[in-house]
């Protein structure tokens, strides 16, 4: 496969249109980012040439040196024999148009999440009065770091039970240089946050559930199961966020949290709460918003389906 793209093929253009059509002809999955593989082999193609991906298009007809044609097959091939996703090749992912440190202790930035941080989560929040953010279920720390800047007068938290991603969220809150008011904190949800309250609890924890996790393509395989895996339906860990959540909220706080295919899942176990399903413009759904009222309303339901996990 390498030696015609090598002799047969010159531009970035080439490669691009090349490797889209080995991607399709190998059936990879594309659910990382990325919408297609026309999409996933223009972004490992420019990255493996160090050009921005919004490189103007005029340059993709520039002709490559056999250097650069070689590095570009190897990571197309790459793609298709582990089966990777590309953000795990590059290291790098994009969210809220930031771009993150990813790797394989850490699930690859997706959330739609992103088109509620870039409007400040209006017309639910009032910028002003957001002091206290908290990621909860951070992974690489996208969400909260892209609170941060959503928020420049808050301080944000990002919270995590595995220590590897934490190690992950940490070297993204170096490298935008928020240290004077991000931190990561080790915790299994709430337990060791202590008494603090947020205006803001935002949080993209595990929520597939077990015939999801049998089914997940090979791509799915090379995240952190930690970060996917919630049980048989999907909401071992929402009912813990559920019932603590108002613990840490302040009064006027809002909490927001994404699981997926499982909110059929989570109607149906509290068919009396009043969940508001949040739409996106770009596309998107799973991801509800309750208000301190309302945890307060129904903290009681809350609590008893939580102590009926242990």
């Amino acid at each position: 496969m390498a030696q015609p793209a090598l002799t047969e093929l010159s531009s970035i253009l080439d490669f691009i249109r090349w490797g889209a059509s080995q991607f399709r002809a190998a059936e990879l999955s594309f659910s990382h980012g990325m919408a297609s593989a026309l999409d996933e082999a223009a972004y490992l193609v420019l990255h493996s040439l160090h050009l921005p991906i919004d490189t103007p298009e005029l340059y993709f007809a520039s002709q490559l040196t056999q250097a650069e044609k070689q590095k570009v097959l190897d990571i197309l091939e790459r793609r298709i024999i582990e089966r990777k996703p590309a953000a795990y090749l590059s290291n790098e992912a994009w969210f809220a148009g930031l771009p993150f440190y990813v790797d394989e202790r850490v699930l690859v930035p997706r959330s739609p999440i992103a088109e509620l941080i870039e409007k400040q989560f209006y017309p639910w929040t009032d910028e002003t009065q957001v002091a206290q953010v908290l990621d909860l279920c951070t992974g690489s720390g996208c969400i909260g770091i892209a609170c941060a800047y959503a928020f420049p007068q808050a301080e944000v938290d990002l919270s995590d039970i595995s220590t590897d991603a934490l190690a992950v969220a940490k070297i993204n809150i170096e490298r935008h240089g928020l240290q004077a008011h991000v931190q990561a904190i080790e915790s299994d949800l709430f337990a060791n946050l202590t008494d603090k309250r947020y205006d803001l609890i935002v949080s993209n924890p595990p929520y597939v559930d077990a015939a999801e996790i049998a089914e997940m393509s090979s791509e799915f395989q090379h995240e952190p199961l930690l970060g996917l895996a919630a049980g048989v339906d999907g909401l071992d860990i929402t009912h813990r966020i559920l019932a603590h959540a108002r613990e840490h909220l302040s009064d006027q706080g809002i909490l927001i949290v994404e699981v997926g295919n499982s909110q059929f899942a989570l109607t149906e176990a509290y068919p009396e709460v009043p969940f508001q399903w949040l739409e996106f413009e770009r596309g998107g759904d799973g991801i509800f918003l309750l208000t301190a009222a309302q945890l307060d309303e129904h903290a009681d339901t809350f609590k008893a389906a939580a102590a009926n996990l242990l």
